[in-house]
């Protein structure tokens, strides 16, 4: 949602007095954009000047400085800005060795740049038109694509041609030659909302994405379901690979570009799926860019471009460029190399210690408890996120879900031989650093002193041992998380069940039994955290707001303890009906 404007009407030139404001030492305004501040005893050079919609911020007034653009024009939201407004940014950008305008192909673009390019020739000023044609998806033939991400690309090699002191033909023809080397396929999460719009352009089914789409709001050409990265990065590259310009050579520039919603990190994670796939295709990757640099308002998506270079083409992309939004200056990092570390990282053998046969046995019942606490986990990951964020942040049953995971696989790892303190042990010290946070903590460190508490080293495992184990459990998130009952945390279920299970345990009654009838208590105690107000911890702040709503890691922890009740009642079924 484009929520921050006071006319909606007025969004493209209020947001473009702002940003002008905040660069007034580099850039200077002229009706219909901005142009670059120039030193005064700079040698003139051809003019650049890219332009189109607004919206698609870093483009196109943030590529304006050394290096890249001599000027931008700004049109309205995803609207071609007019012929005037393009004639009156390139007529002060001109330095008198004439100008090229960039902008993708689009009808509008092209008929207003066109027309303002013909205004200027009249007045003798030489000016070139370079239309940029990456998008793959969007039609057979080259010439009728349309210019989305690739856009960078071009105007980077247009900017560094101009940098180089190149004539006007020269630079028209590096452009052009970039734009035949240039291929883009873009994928929607969801659509982009214009200011003042109650609802996106367009929106996707539960679940989807739409392959192929545009930088101006347009959907994609087809809904497909949503991709795992690894699959999603295959697929663009595969897509990219299909599309390879004849001739092309091995080194390419590779683009991911983030549209406006999709954050970095996700852009990060993504590039580390596509990187290998490329290098596997017997690419050779040459200074990759991963970020937003051509997007559409708050569209959530992405899109991979490949520049294919060649021997003219990648020292235009090595070329350094400062500008508000892109800024690479190669001699910071020129001398930087990298060191050969003396080890290398090995994955170690897990050893483990000697445990008794009743160890052993306990430690079978552990890892298959640990295994039960993660699919329960798994299966109400959304729900403890949508409790945790009524006044916290919604960050739960992701902790949760990525704690207990790393503990599984410690747990699997420790085999048939481990006893219950080494499986316990191991999950602990997983999940504590799987995790982080104060839940990672307390989960890893109270696993630990459980582990402990039991050992491996009896000769028999009896159920106010097992007691014992759990007292040691809560305990230890006592000591650490300094809470106590009625504080709205996950002692409002973990206490009641200890005391539950130790009443019942010492009444004689079988430990499976008692420890789902205490189960069952931890789970009502979680339901009853609704009435109260958290006292400790980052809900806090939040309090009044959290009423009404039980407390997230109660409700796990009411969760995990009926997951291993139930495992535990499932071996005594086992033992019945092999006795």
């Amino acid at each position: 949602m484009t929520a921050i404007h006071d006319a909606p009407d007025d969004f493209a030139e209020d947001q473009l007095a702002g940003w002008t404001a905040l660069y007034a030492d580099r850039v200077r305004p002229v009706h219909g954009g901005v142009v670059a501040l120039r030193p005064v005893d700079a040698h003139p050079l051809v003019a650049v000047v890219v332009g189109g919609g607004s919206g698609h911020y870093p483009a196109f007034c943030g590529l304006v400085g050394p290096g890249l653009a001599s000027g931008a024009v700004v049109g309205n939201v995803f609207t071609s800005p007019s012929a005037a407004q393009v004639y009156s940014v390139a007529k002060a950008a001109d330095q008198g060795r004439g100008v090229v305008l960039a902008f993708g192909n689009y009808a509008g673009d092209i008929m207003n740049f066109g027309l303002a390019a013909e205004r200027l020739r009249a007045e003798g000023i030489d000016t070139r038109i370079v239309a940029v044609t990456d998008d793959v998806a969007s039609a057979s033939d080259v010439e009728r694509r349309r210019g989305i991400a690739g856009d960078f690309a071009v105007f980077k090699a247009l900017g560094a041609a101009a940098a180089a002191g190149s004539d006007l033909d020269e630079v028209e023809r590096l452009g052009r030659r970039c734009n035949a080397a240039t291929r883009t396929i873009g994928v929607a999460f969801s659509g982009c909302t214009l200011p003042g719009a109650r609802h996106p352009l367009f929106s996707l089914p539960a679940r989807h994405l739409g392959l192929g789409l545009g930088i101006h709001g347009e959907p994609g050409i087809r809904d497909v379901p949503l991709l795992p990265a690894s699959e999603l990065a295959s697929m663009l590259v595969d897509r990219l690979l299909a599309e390879r310009p004849e001739g092309a050579g091995e080194r390419v520039a590779p683009v991911l570009n983030g549209l406006g919603d999709t954050k970095y990190e996700e852009l990060f994670l993504l590039w580390g799926r596509v990187l290998p796939l490329l290098e596997r295709a017997g690419l050779h990757v040459v200074e990759p860019e991963v970020g937003e640099l051509v997007t559409s308002l708050d569209m959530g998506g992405c899109s991979l471009t490949l520049q294919w270079l060649d021997d003219e083409l990648e020292p235009l992309w090595r070329a350094d460029a400062y500008t508000p939004a892109f800024r690479k200056v190669r001699a910071a990092v020129a001398g930087l190399t990298a060191q050969s570390s003396a080890t290398e990282t090995r994955t170690e053998r897990v050893v483990v210690p000697p445990a008794t046969p009743a160890a052993r046995r306990a430690g079978a019942v552990a890892a298959t408890a640990v295994r039960a606490m993660d699919e329960v986990l798994r299966e109400h990951e959304d729900e403890l996120g949508r409790i945790d964020a009524v006044a916290g942040d919604g960050d739960h049953g992701r902790g949760m879900v990525r704690g207990i995971g790393a503990a599984r696989r410690a747990a699997e790892a420790c085999g048939p031989e481990a006893g219950g303190a080494f499986v316990l042990g191991s999950a602990g010290t997983a999940w504590a650093a799987a995790a982080g946070g104060t839940s990672g903590v307390l989960w890893g460190a109270a696993l630990e002193a459980f582990g402990r508490a039991l050992g491996d080293d009896a000769e028999v495992v009896t159920p106010p041992d097992v007691v014992d184990a759990v007292q040691a459990f809560a305990d230890a998130i006592v000591q650490l998380g300094g809470a106590a009952v009625g504080d709205k945390t996950m002692l409002d279920a973990l206490l009641p069940f200890v005391e539950h299970l130790r009443t019942e345990v010492t009444a004689g009654v079988p430990l499976a039994s008692a420890w789902t009838s205490a189960a069952q208590t931890a789970v009502e105690r979680a339901a009853a955290t609704a009435d109260l107000q958290p006292r400790v911890g980052r809900a806090r702040p939040l309090a009044a707001k959290s009423l009404g709503t039980p407390d997230a890691g109660a409700t796990s922890m009411g969760m995990v303890l009926t997951a291993v009740g139930e495992v535990l009642a499932d071996r005594v079924r086992q033992q019945e009906v092999g006795a």
